[in-house]
């Protein structure tokens, strides 16, 4: 089961909350800094002593004072490179793919590369929910993802995406 949801990311209960992150695991978002916040100063401790890390990294750590088990900090963003379709789409995988190894069976996460000079809200769930689809529709671990968009403009591109896949399922179009 995919859902969307207006409201804050660290709000939500779910076994991993994912958290879009920069080379240096550093948030991009404030939604992202507010998790990190409520995990608590060891987690972001921990961060801090693990160095760089590609596009499309996929790192986990416990959730600390979260209302989950564990957090995976998806990477999205490099000196080099900025938020495009292809590293969140890159990060994403190796995220999903974290949650399935442990077992995980409930997500969280963001309007993935969204945010100022990034990704528009479409773009972004035009990457985001075939991948959880496939994911949860896969019959590995993962069965539940919630969506956790910042405002009513996100919540319709997301909702647009959905509709969408659902009329490409039924047209048998792509």
């Amino acid at each position: 089961m995919i859902s969307i949801q207006t409201g804050d990311l660290e709000g939500v209960a779910a076994q991993a909350v994912f958290r879009a992150v920069r080379w240096n695991l550093q948030p991009l978002t404030p939604g992202g800094h507010r998790v990190g916040l409520g995990a608590g100063e060891e987690i972001i401790a921990r961060l801090e002593q693990m160095g760089d890390f590609p596009i499309g990294g996929a790192v986990v750590t416990p959730a600390g004072d979260l209302d989950a088990d564990f957090i995976i900090h998806l990477v999205i963003e490099s000196v080099e490179e900025p938020v495009t379709e292809t590293g969140v789409r890159k990060a994403l995988t190796n995220g999903l793919r974290q949650a399935c190894a442990w077992g995980v069976e409930s997500v969280a996460l963001p309007a993935l590369g969204t945010g100022a000079g990034c990704l528009d809200a479409e773009t972004s769930a035009k990457v985001i929910m075939p991948m959880l689809e496939a994911f949860v529709d896969s019959g590995e671990s993962l069965r539940e993802a919630t969506v956790v968009v910042a405002n009513e403009y996100e919540k319709a591109a997301f909702e647009g995406a959905v509709e969408l896949q659902e009329r490409q399922a039924t047209d048998g179009t792509e």
